[in-house]
């Protein structure tokens, strides 16, 4: 990496935003609070300033309605990012995102392109309760037309973002978890792109795999780092996108180190833990030592107490734990 800079999530997500809107006079963003006042995460900020209410829309709390008018400015030739909020929203613009925007390039014959960004947040961690922390990524994942990223680091969320706004011509769903916004990693001042497809292996190791996603990729590597004090050998990989899904790096990890966990924030039933459970076991099952072992939150919703909560979330202790079962787990 050529910088030794760091800077935190949401100054790479700005960054990224940025330079795109300067090198391409297409992309435009909107969606509640991204203008004056910034975004309610700062994702946004400066850039009302920077290049106008034109440019930078601020919208009414209607998110059928905006993400609605980013399809449609999409199909007429401008680069929308549209910021839903919260996830825990996506139900009140589901038409317009899994039949409008994921559908028309496909029912166009590929006359109309969407090459439009919807930035989103999810995750538990700090207090939002029930409607304001869920991990939703896996609906996306289900619909097909969409691409679906979740960075980990400062370093992937602005090469991934600028590949999303510059690059891609299908509507990219781009989940950024909110207990990230404060990490800080090394960045370079200047743009660069990170194809997606492409997993990281945040950690080589030999004995169990760890397939982790967004915050959960932080737990696993914690995980890791205590368990090698133990003589665990963990490696863990960060898809970074899960749509598209780089099947052939997990299947490799997997066929050497023959043991297999999955950290995900997501409801456990129909989810992405359950989607790379069933990678293994489909291509890759003869090379398995050891049950496949999820750690997701329990099938509820995400408590506001914050003692529940930090009980509900995945925790660096319950990954280990899974890890040692796969690691000493002896057929009968």
């Amino acid at each position: 990496m050529a910088s030794t800079r760091e800077i935190t999530f949401v100054q790479a997500l700005n960054e990224a935003l940025d330079y795109a809107m300067s090198v391409d006079k297409r992309v435009v963003i909107m969606g509640e609070d991204v203008g004056v006042y910034g975004g309610v995460f700062g994702v946004t900020m400066g850039l009302y300033d920077k290049y106008g209410p034109e440019r930078v829309r601020d919208t009414p709390i209607a998110e059928s309605g905006f993400i609605g008018a980013a399809v449609g400015a999409a199909m007429m030739g401008l680069k929308p990012v549209a910021e839903l909020m919260f996830i825990d929203f996506l139900g009140v613009a589901f038409d317009q995102i899994y039949n409008q925007a994921a559908k028309l390039r496909y029912m166009t014959g590929g006359k109309v392109k969407i090459p439009m960004v919807l930035r989103t947040v999810c995750g538990a961690g700090i207090q939002a309760a029930a409607q304001h922390s869920q991990s939703l990524h896996a609906i996306f994942i289900h619909v097909p037309g969409l691409k679906v990223v979740m960075p980990s680091t400062p370093y992937d969320a602005k090469g991934l973002l600028l590949t999303a706004i510059l690059d891609e011509e299908d509507p990219v769903i781009f989940i950024e978890h909110k207990m990230l916004y404060g990490v800080r990693g090394p960045v370079p001042e200047g743009p660069y792109k990170i194809p997606f497809g492409v997993a990281d292996v945040k950690r080589e190791g030999k004995d169990v795999t760890v397939v982790a996603t967004a915050w959960m990729v932080h737990k696993a590597l914690e995980a890791a780092e205590k368990l090698a004090n133990e003589g665990i050998s963990v490696e863990v990989i960060d898809p970074r996108t899960l749509v598209p899904l780089d099947e052939g790096t997990i299947l490799n990890s997997i066929r050497k180190t023959g043991r297999l966990v999955v950290v995900d924030e997501g409801y456990p039933r129909a989810s992405f833990a359950t989607d790379i459970a069933a990678l293994a076991v489909s291509k890759a099952f003869e090379h398995l030592k050891a049950p496949v072992k999820l750690v997701t939150p329990p099938a509820t919703p995400v408590p506001f107490s914050e003692a529940l909560e930090r009980e509900w979330i995945p925790s660096t202790e319950k990954v280990m734990k899974a890890i040692k079962d796969v690691y000493y787990f002896k057929k009968p």
